[in-house]
């Protein structure tokens, strides 16, 4: 199966009444002046980035902005999950004081999931809210964390649990940005792609499967239609539940055993999108055992993830550090653990989970020499 060319860009809406947005998508954004035409005048902007992304795109970003604002700042932090933390947002918040910036000043995150996650909070709760542009350099931002207003930073004790749900008031996400991705971060960002398959359109799981290679070689049209096509999955699903009250959690398929293996291997330690892939591994191998989907998804699942060059062995923690990591999750209730599961291609849905049934799924696909090394952002 293939994809036919997409246009040159592409924009998916975000449909949320006074509160809506646009995700614009498709090559050259970066550099083009009708991509930042309509955004809010104001004395000052403040561009937060990291020091692998600053030096490629930060003077380039800053110079398309010059004519609309007086003043343009940047706060560079240093690159990782392990900086997605109180004190980088604090360096964020210092900055903004320290310059007088007023209510009216823009935020624009120049960055992967940890600079736009960090800098969409930082404008959450200054001054009790200030506009922020998303700029998502990697491809998991571009199709999962720069959407929807999930905004937070990590606490020692879980991933992204101090937070707030805070919409951009545009997202740019310029493919060019992809060609100095790293392979292992092009692949991070496959997991958050395959998960839309699964949860919410089994015909774009084939498509998948038909064109990873497509995508891992980088090919633009294939990029670009993965990306808006994730985008337009979210934009529905954020559409109807933007404060995951329901539908929303589904797309955190993988998640719950991914965020136990990210928090306790040590942020940093896997990328974000290599725990997930991971995770979603492990979940389907619940579904299975809660009798949802048959064995052979499961295979499917893991060859998927396997081909994306992501790990689908979960590192050795132990049970009970694992039970301790997944009881600090935001989807839980009474003190239940709940995981997204498959119950048809296309169907995700929340169910509990013994402590034996948890077990065994981790006992199918567990690595007892984990991989532990550094992440990048970008």
């Amino acid at each position: 199966m293939s994809v036919s060319s997409p246009e040159s860009s592409a924009c998916v809406p975000i449909e949320l009444g006074e509160r809506s947005y646009e995700i614009r998508i498709g090559p050259g954004l970066l550099d083009l002046a009708s991509t930042w035409q309509g955004l809010p005048r104001a004395a000052t902007a403040l561009i937060v980035t990291n020091d692998r992304v600053g030096p490629l795109y930060l003077e380039r970003l800053r110079t398309q902005l010059q004519p609309h604002f007086g003043r343009i700042d940047a706060v560079v932090l240093p690159d990782g999950e392990q900086h997605k933390s109180a004190s980088s947002l604090d360096a964020v918040i210092d900055h903004l004081l320290a310059s007088a910036s007023d209510r009216k000043t823009v935020l624009f995150a120049l960055g992967g999931g940890v600079i736009g996650d960090l800098a969409g909070f930082a404008a959450a709760i200054y001054m009790r809210g200030v506009p922020f542009v998303q700029v998502p350099t990697t491809l998991l931002a571009q199709v999962d964390s720069s959407v929807g207003g999930k905004t937070a930073i990590n606490h020692p004790r879980g991933k992204n649990m101090v937070g707030a749900f805070y919409q951009p008031i545009r997202v740019v996400a310029d493919l060019d940005t992809l060609d100095t991705l790293p392979p292992r971060e092009l692949s991070a960002g496959l997991a958050e792609i395959i998960k839309y398959g699964p949860i919410a359109d089994a015909a774009f799981l084939d498509w998948i499967e038909h064109n990873l290679d497509a995508l891992l070689d980088r090919d633009k049209a294939t990029l670009a239609y993965a990306v808006k096509r994730s985008c337009e999955i979210k934009a529905w699903v954020v559409g109807q539940d933007e404060r995951e009250s329901g539908l929303r959690a589904i797309l955190n398929f993988g998640h719950t055993f991914g965020h136990a293996i990210e928090t306790g291997l040590g942020y940093g330690a896997w990328l974000h999108g290599e725990a997930v892939g991971c995770g979603m591994v492990l979940a389907s191998e619940l579904s299975a055992r809660l009798g949802l989907m048959p064995a052979s998804f499961v295979d499917r699942m893991q060859r998927l993830i396997e081909r994306a060059r992501l790990p689908v062995l979960a590192p050795a923690l132990g049970l009970d550090r694992y039970l301790e990591l997944m009881q600090v999750d935001k989807k839980n209730e009474d003190g239940e653990i709940r995981f997204v599961v498959i119950e048809g291609l296309g169907k995700a849905v929340m169910r509990t989970a013994s402590k034996t049934l948890i077990a065994e799924t981790l006992a199918a696909h567990l690595d007892p020499s984990p991989m532990a090394v550094q992440q990048t952002d970008h």
